[in-house]
């Protein structure tokens, strides 16, 4: 019988644990079986990957970088959600600040998410450097550097972001789009203060990384498994809903280069 995937996840919230009980669950069932390890920051579970105390790491996009780094290449990633796909970050401004383009943004105020946040700090500012919006010589940064470890996954450093705009102490805010759309939608933050000016291009979000010396007969059924879950079967639905996703997908990579070259680029550890 092939051992049981020993999978690291971050305690990012309280919701963490009974979607991975229940993705346990499920794995016993479909037969591959796993149990998971919760960390509580992304450096500690890349350790822990790198050192071989667990098989598979649910990281982030930042956390699968780093991990590929510190490996020269000898992870690989295995699955990720559907929403880490096309995953984009906003630039949202005042509506009274008189920005109506990306160039009207020299000399003001951005506000940023947590330092290690790549949908909320380090791609924006990548992006807008494509876009001939130089960061450091072009605006005025105020950081959130809320949760620091958990890469943005909590949210309270968008939500600062947020707040600071709608309350003036910011003329802009980056933030990550899905963030975005749940404010609007929960009417977490005034449309009539706070407006969409931009949104990048797409990149991709999380995924299962592993190592590439583990092997492929462990991984395999696991991930098969793992794709097999069921929007539509009322036991997998609540459990894909919390993580956020439909359906799992193998995992796709040309949507990290972005992060790779601004990782390089920042001078990001």
């Amino acid at each position: 019988m092939t051992n049981p995937i020993l999978m690291g996840a971050v305690a990012y919230d309280p919701k963490v644990v009974p979607i991975w009980d229940g993705i346990r669950e499920y794995m016993k069932e479909a037969g591959p079986g796993m149990d998971y390890v919760l960390f509580s920051n992304y450096e500690a579970q890349v350790d822990a990957l790198l050192s071989g105390f667990i098989d598979v790491a649910w990281n982030t996009n930042l956390a699968y970088v780093r991990a590929q780094r510190r490996t020269s290449g000898h992870c690989r990633a295995l699955a990720m959600r559907d929403t880490d796909v096309d995953y984009c970050s906003v630039i949202v401004v005042r509506t009274d600040a008189g920005i109506n383009t990306l160039a009207d943004l020299r000399g003001r105020t951005l506000a940023l998410g947590s330092r290690d946040s790549g949908h909320a700090a380090i791609l924006p500012l990548y992006f807008l450097k494509r876009q001939d919006i130089d960061p450091q010589r072009d605006l005025k940064l105020m950081r959130f550097d809320l949760d620091v470890g958990k890469h943005g996954d909590t949210g309270a450093s968008e939500s600062a972001v947020l707040n600071a705009v709608a309350s003036g102490q910011a003329e802009a805010g980056a933030v990550g789009d899905p963030f975005w759309a749940k404010a609007l939608e929960e009417r977490a933050v005034d449309g009539d203060k706070v407006r969409l000016l931009w949104t990048t291009p797409t990149y991709h979000h999380c995924n299962f990384t592993a190592l590439d010396s583990i092997d492929e007969s462990r991984t395999t059924p696991w991930v098969e498994a793992l794709l097999k879950m069921d929007y539509n079967n009322p036991k997998h639905r609540p459990l894909l809903d919390m993580e956020g996703l439909k359906r799992w997908l193998p995992a796709q990579t040309e949507g990290y280069r972005t992060l790779f070259e601004a990782v390089e680029e920042q001078g990001i550890g």
